[in-house]
């Protein structure tokens, strides 16, 4: 059995990041160690490789994902539908993300106004999941970002996201630039 072949074919078919847990259910009989070093193998391999593709860690697992340089390319072909939400549900999902795990009207105090249909769409959307419920007088549900957040912005952890002392510097260095063209 070459498992790192097994391993690359298994990644090749998904359509989400593979855990190294689902890994292991799909080769009950490799053991763990041994399936992270074909990984480990592969995303070597690709990363030498530098091609249209490459193996990247994603919201908890790995996947091949194209590579940025050819993103007009993969768009013309996919023509994907583009992932549109409002400032309000943008603004939601924000407050969830960094913030999680918490409750409605958690959002709705920093917001200031009612959240119930957007947090209805943004699990539609599947980029925020219920935890379960908080142990207090209305049991509220509990609110977090899902594995398909972290898929579609490639990150392999929340706490990839940037924070908010990045995201101060990033609005300063904008700022800056239009400074100097004066």
């Amino acid at each position: 059995m070459d498992l790192r072949r097994i391993v690359e074919s298994l990644l090749f078919v998904t359509r989400s990041p593979l855990t190294p847990e689902r890994l292991k259910d799909l080769l009950p009989e490799a053991d763990a160690a041994d399936i992270q070093r074909a990984v480990s193998a592969l995303e070597r391999e690709y990363a030498v490789r530098n091609g249209g593709f490459y193996l990247a860690r994603v919201a908890g697992g790995v996947q091949f994902r194209s590579h940025p340089d050819c993103k007009d390319w993969v768009v013309r072909l996919s023509r994907p539908s583009p992932h549109r939400i409002s400032k309000a549900a943008l603004e939601t999902l924000s407050i969830i993300a960094y913030k999680q795990p918490l409750i409605r009207s958690e959002i709705e105090h920093i917001r200031g106004v009612d959240c119930g249909g957007v947090i209805r769409n943004l699990l539609d959307l599947k980029l925020i999941r219920v935890l379960g419920r908080k142990d207090i007088p209305g049991r509220p549900l509990i609110y977090s970002t899902s594995r398909h957040f972290l898929e579609l912005l490639g990150l392999n952890d929340i706490k990839d996201l940037p924070t908010l002392r990045d995201i101060e510097d990033l609005g300063r260095d904008r700022n800056s630039v239009g400074d100097e063209g004066e």
